[in-house]
């Protein structure tokens, strides 16, 4: 597994205008990996943005390295970079406190009362997204302890030949600890909820060092 990053070049007005909807950021992370398109493969690559002293990075988890020449394709030349993340996840260790970061699709299903096909609805209130966090934290090997929404935004997906639609981006950090290694490390690697192709998923941790 390998996770890269690459600064946004928020500087180029032209280059932006490509990047706007989740859709178009999508296309952008499957063309980082040319090889895969050409042998026709479908990794699951999770993905988000993450803001970092009021600057926008690409984070990208993947299962083979990237070719930084395009993850720098809408980014600031000369700062992609790629890290062996195999070596982190056999580090981890249960029981110990990690910083996290996290952004997220909080969202639930109501079934109708006529007995119909169910429908999704995004959480809307702070207290019910972390809810919903806590909700997954045991099935994907974690106790949560301190935690806290640090962003909330819509944003918006276009399908071709359909509406846009908008899609509930939450993102959490906090402190966390391992309960369950063998699922944690699946919940780093496989992401968590829904609208994982959309920015959303992924799951990051720090050792702490209070």
């Amino acid at each position: 597994m390998y996770l890269s990053r690459v600064k946004i070049n928020d500087q180029n007005r032209r280059l932006l205008k490509d990047l706007n909807h989740a859709g178009a950021y999508h296309n952008w992370v499957e063309h980082c990996f040319p090889e895969e398109i050409e042998q026709q493969k479908r990794l699951r690559h999770l993905w988000r943005i993450d803001y970092l002293s009021g600057e926008r990075y690409l984070l990208v988890l993947s299962e083979n390295k990237p070719d930084l020449r395009q993850m720098e394709k809408y980014g600031v030349p000369g700062t992609a970079m790629t890290k062996d993340y195999s070596k982190f996840l056999d580090n981890l260790t249960t029981g110990m406190p990690y910083q996290f970061r996290f952004t997220g699709n909080p969202v639930h299903r109501v079934a109708p009362a006529d007995g119909g096909r169910s429908k999704t609805y995004p959480h809307v209130t702070v207290a019910q997204q972390m809810e919903w966090l806590s909700d997954r934290s045991e099935l994907n090997g974690f106790k949560l302890h301190e935690f806290n929404v640090v962003n909330r935004q819509k944003v918006m997906l276009r399908h071709h030949n359909s509406r846009p639609v908008k899609l509930s981006c939450v993102s959490f950090e906090g402190m966390l600890e391992i309960t369950d290694l063998n699922k944690f490390k699946a919940a780093l690697i496989n992401g968590i909820g829904r609208e994982k192709s959309y920015g959303m998923g992924l799951l990051t941790v720090i050792p702490y060092r209070g």
